[in-house]
């Protein structure tokens, strides 16, 4: 169910992407969800236990790691509240299935801080109601599935009617769609009807990936340390296990050490010189499944594990500099940009990692929490500096352990510029979180990008192609000329009355063009600062600050 629920949506995104209410290229409802889904079957499918709790759980851990984006952080947490209502069952019958549907909405709703009714919140509430309505009075699984999903599009159908926006747009809730995409996937294995074995595809990175985002090329790869050269990892499965015991047993017998999981489920991956060691070790907390061990020195010129390297060695920077000639520093920082000239300037302001990501790309809880764990510190703040962004970093709380993680709702890249000039790496961590938070509120953002269709907004009559300028996320102007709305955008922030105008131009953006913004500024008000930057972000041609 977990697999075809998945590739249902991956047939389906880009219908979901379309439904996004803003006509600017960042619909990626159902891209992000599908990363989600994705992640969620594929740990579903390596679990080879014939519980359905058991498996439930793996699909729960594996969207929570790949959760992007505020759907697909959603959509994770009804994974992990159907786990819970799950768990401890070797199988389910259609009252424990719906009821664990009903568990999943409780834990969605409570992941939100403020819910907003019309979303996939409303939907997935009403299916589980209908489910369990069903269920009580006697239905199939099957039964009880396909009578929800009907309640489900009927409660979509409504969505409109619960946010303007919405009926403005003349779309329905994307997530919504999305999620009774998954569930029509679900009921298809139940028919036999659509049944789909084969795992979901993975997403070809360079359609969605950031202009700023560095392409893999194949290389030589150097073990630094030839003492561990075994690379080895499994699963543990049990009852009552501690990960933060288990990493405490583990840690002074390898390197790149990696435990994550539940008390019923452990992941370990650790570089050792005695493989059997470990497994000893391991055995006496439960069962151990999926254990593979890989020579690294044999592998070395093997691409494969020199990719797997890079993104799996999330403890190796804290390990080698937690010594006494580089112990770790008290704070550190990551921060989201889109563009290697963002990237740039944050890492010149003090950030510790960057993560490429941003509109149509959002990074996933796993992206953001190997960044944490890739910082010498002990407590790491998080700039996400994108709305959509935000609930996938506060995951991070969940999966990082070691480290005392923070994060600033940060919505835009100017936003998450004040607030890193806010930070004082002598103070303590409140102060700073209130200095960083009142840092956003000292900045207005706006972007210059286009329309993606043709769709009406507020007054504004919108054309497909036609150049978009916005303000704090909302649509201010529109026309025909990239700088004639970006100077159109820039009276709608007031910069006149302000102190500093800062400008990232995109990758797409002329010269010229940047010229011509730059003259009118000081032809205008010469006495205002300008600072410009070649931010080379996609999509967008231009980004303000002005503060």
């Amino acid at each position: 169910m977990m697999v075809s629920g998945a590739k249902a949506l991956e047939l389906k995104k880009h219908d979901v992407d379309a439904l996004n209410v803003f006509p600017v290229p960042d619909g990626d409802t159902g891209t992000n969800m599908f990363l989600t889904i994705q992640s969620a079957a594929k740990d579903a499918e390596k679990n080879n236990s014939q519980s359905i709790g058991e498996v439930a759980s793996a699909a729960s851990m594996g969207s929570l790691m790949g959760a992007r984006g505020n759907s697909g952080v959603i959509l994770s947490q009804l994974l992990r509240g159907i786990a819970k209502g799950l768990e401890g069952l070797n199988t389910a019958n259609a009252l424990q299935i719906a009821q664990a549907l009903q568990a999943g909405v409780d834990t969605a709703y409570k992941a939100v801080m403020k819910p907003v009714e019309g979303t996939i919140l409303t939907v997935s509430k009403e299916t589980a109601r209908a489910a369990l309505t069903i269920a009580k009075n006697g239905g199939t699984i099957l039964e009880t599935l396909q009578e929800a999903q009907k309640q489900g599009f009927k409660s979509l159908a409504k969505t409109p009617e619960m946010l303007p926006v919405l009926k403005q747009a003349g779309v329905v809730d994307a997530g919504g769609q999305g999620f009774l995409v998954i569930l029509g996937g679900w009921i298809g294995v139940l028919t036999g009807e659509t049944l789909i074995l084969d795992t979901p595809n993975e997403i070809d990175s360079s359609k969605i990936s950031d202009a700023g985002a560095t392409e893999a090329k194949p290389e030589f790869l150097q073990i630094e340390n030839l003492d561990y050269p075994y690379c080895t990892e499994f699963l543990v499965k049990g009852t009552d296990l501690r990960v933060e015991q288990i990493k405490h047993d583990l840690s002074d017998r390898g390197d790149c050490l990696l435990v994550v999981g539940t008390p019923e489920v452990v992941k370990i991956h650790v570089h050792v010189k005695n493989p059997g060691k470990i497994l000893d070790y391991a055995i006496q907390w439960g069962t151990l499944h999926q254990v593979q061990i890989h020579n690294m020195l044999e592998q070395n010129e093997n691409m494969a594990h020199a990719m797997k390297e890079n993104t799996e060695n999330v403890e190796e920077s804290i390990k080698e500099t937690n010594d006494e000639d580089h112990p770790l520093k008290e704070f550190g920082v990551v921060a989201v940009a889109m563009g290697e000239g963002i990237a740039e300037v944050f890492m010149s302001l003090g950030v510790d990692e960057v993560v490429f990501g941003g509109q149509t790309m959002n990074p996933s809880t796993e992206d953001l929490s190997e960044a944490v764990r890739k910082v010498p510190a002990k407590q790491v703040f998080i700039l996400p500096n994108n709305g959509n962004i935000i609930m996938a970093a506060r995951q991070v709380k969940d999966v990082v352990q070691e480290q005392q993680v923070h994060v600033i709702s940060s919505k835009s890249i100017p936003q998450g510029i004040s607030a890193l000039l806010s930070f004082n790496g002598e103070g303590d961590a409140e102060t700073n979180l209130k200095n960083m938070e009142r840092g956003l509120k000292s900045v207005r953002s706006g972007e210059v990008t286009y329309a993606v269709r043709d769709s009406q907004y507020g007054e504004l009559t919108i054309s497909d192609g036609d150049i978009l300028g916005l303000v704090e996320d909302v649509i201010v102007t529109t026309g025909k000329s990239i700088n004639e709305v970006a100077k159109a955008t820039l009276d709608k922030m007031e910069w006149k009355t302000h102190d500093l105008v800062t400008i990232f131009y995109g990758e797409e953006t002329k010269l010229e063009d940047v010229e011509r913004l730059q003259d009118w500024l000081r032809e205008e008000n010469s006495n205002i600062e300008v600072e410009i930057h070649p931010g080379r972000q996609p999509l967008y041609y231009y980004i303000f600050g002005v503060e």
